[in-house]
């Protein structure tokens, strides 16, 4: 390498190069089977999209975006916990009005999702940003079903007041599997691997002069909890959804405590 370069880049390179050559006579690589790494390659990035992102996707099978997200997000102050992204977020939902519902097809089971914002000396946080989306009752999100899901179906954007509440309804999510149609579903399934998901709905949180939360809600008693096929999930964001009556099926309550950016 040069010695004008970017300090961290010459860092990150050195380190990658090292490994990834002590991991190729670690296991006696063969040209054939860097061939057959060269052609998922390609094809993992011959299938992403504006709406589908699958180099994400095979980082999350991995393991490695919980890897990275535990490296860089520190909960030892009492906030909540981050997860993945996940390969479906899509920025521009509509800003709605508290208490607006997400769900556009009418389908699933109603569920009001409610809790507040604090900071973590329990100061409720007013213009807190919450990013929501979720699949629909059929276990897809909206990018997936262009044409038969309506466009921002099960998204929304809302903001919080002085008082740091948020309510919005949607429907009791589903578990579903990733898309396995393609390279990285073929790599689960050579390695005998299931693709499917728990039930969860997704949160970004970012308010002024705090971190952004990236995370989830996961749905208690759902039978993917234990083996999650992107390890996502983390006790302290399995929430219970009780029944309240019959015009709104469920509720789910959950806090969100966010970390200050020093």
């Amino acid at each position: 390498m040069g010695t004008d370069i970017n300090p961290r880049l010459a860092e990150v390179m050195a380190s990658l190069v090292k490994h990834l050559h002590s991991f190729a006579k670690d296991v006696n690589l063969t040209q054939a089977e860097w061939a057959m790494a060269i052609d998922f390659l390609t094809r993992t990035g011959q299938i992403c999209s504006a709406e589908r992102q699958e180099f994400i996707l095979a980082s999350d099978v991995l393991g490695l975006s919980m890897l990275i997200d535990a490296i860089g997000y520190d909960v030892s102050n009492g906030t909540t916990e981050s997860t993945v992204l996940g390969p479906f977020h899509v920025p521009g939902a509509p800003e709605r009005a508290m208490g607006e519902t997400i769900n556009l097809d009418g389908k699933g089971e109603s569920c009001l999702f409610e809790g507040r914002i604090f900071s973590p000396d329990g100061q409720p946080i007013e213009g807190a940003r919450l990013d929501v989306w979720s699949d629909n009752a059929d276990g897809y999100y909206d990018v997936q079903q262009p044409g038969i899901q309506p466009k921002w179906n099960n998204r929304g954007i809302f903001t919080t007041g002085p008082d740091g509440k948020y309510s919005f309804r949607g429907i009791k999510p589903c578990s579903y599997p990733i898309p396995n149609d393609g390279p990285v579903g073929q790599l689960l399934e050579q390695l005998g691997r299931h693709p499917n998901r728990p039930a969860h709905m997704h949160f970004i949180v970012t308010a002024p002069g705090f971190r952004k939360l990236v995370t989830h809600t996961f749905a208690d008693g759902d039978k993917w909890l234990a083996s999650d096929a992107v390890f996502g999930v983390k006790a302290s964001l399995i929430t219970q959804y009780e029944r309240i009556d019959a015009e709104t099926a469920w509720r789910s309550k959950f806090d969100f405590i966010l970390s200050p950016e020093d």
